[in-house]
């Protein structure tokens, strides 16, 4: 994407300006993880190299060795972490039906080893919103303004809504709601799963060029809603279109896993 300047959570006195990077078009998929498993990867046993997945723009921001103990021992603790003990873990030992789903219970520490790993990074809370929003566009929802006022709206951009008793939102595989796309393309910047990014959670900040909170707090600060929690309210949605909101964020402990939140990785342009 070319990179450019926006108002950040659409205040216009926090204007944001990133460069030229690039963001994966899906959210990282089972398959793909699988395949840093097998290769041992994530692990004590063999943990990123110190400085791996550094953002090219902003000092300190690659791997600490000292987060090495923050992984699992060996690849058979990540496998056995990864059926973590929530309702809906996509992983399962051997390849099967959810390939194409958006891996879930996987840490902060875990989704940066895998995009460092991949030749990528983190994302930036910044470049993350920047991609959501359109840039200078400044869309509400990745899509646009549509507000999603109802059932069938939801299902459309990004809840994903299941009429079964209990009302619900589902998982989907990644892609699988192409009029809930940002305006470069990317997929489920709003719904499936909220996305770790590289930043410690903090209250509004900016103006600022290239900017990430590397101040180190409590949380690290995640993005575009999930599943789990994009409720649909009785007659309405009005909830769930609350969580889709570009401008929607959270934050968990970097250490947390749970079947809400999974990784993309965004990568220098070359």
């Amino acid at each position: 994407m070319p990179g450019g300047s926006f108002n950040r959570y659409g205040f216009a006195t926090l204007p944001v300006t990133v460069s030229d990077y690039a963001l994966d078009k899906y959210e990282v998929t089972v398959g793909r993880f699988r395949a840093f498993v097998n290769a041992g990867m994530g692990t004590q046993a063999i943990p990123p190299a110190a400085g791996a997945g550094v953002h090219p723009l902003i000092a300190g921001t690659g791997w600490n060795s000292g987060w090495n103990a923050a992984l699992a021992a060996d690849t058979a603790a990540l496998k056995a972490a990864l059926l973590c003990n929530s309702p809906q873990p996509t992983w399962t030992d051997g390849a099967g039906g959810k390939e194409n789903f958006p891996i879930n219970c996987i840490t902060w520490f875990e989704a940066f080893a895998f995009c460092a790993w991949d030749g990528g990074r983190l994302a930036t809370e910044a470049e993350w919103e920047y991609a959501a929003t359109g840039g200078s566009e400044m869309r509400a929802y990745p899509w646009g303004s549509t507000v999603p006022k109802a059932n069938a709206d939801l299902a459309v951009y990004g809840c994903y809504y299941n009429s079964s008793s209990p009302a619900s939102c589902n998982m989907a595989p990644v892609g699988s709601v192409p009029a809930g796309n940002a305006r470069w393309g990317h997929a489920d910047l709003a719904g499936n799963m909220w996305e770790w990014v590289l930043d410690w959670y903090d209250l509004y900040y900016g103006p600022c060029v290239n900017c990430a909170n590397t101040t180190s707090v409590f949380r690290r600060s995640i993005h575009g809603g999930s599943f789990a929690d994009v409720l649909p309210q009785a007659g309405g949605g009005a909830m769930a279109a609350t969580y889709l909101l570009v401008s929607a964020r959270d934050a968990m402990p970097p250490e947390y896993r749970g079947d809400f939140i999974g990784p993309r990785c965004a990568r220098i342009v070359r």
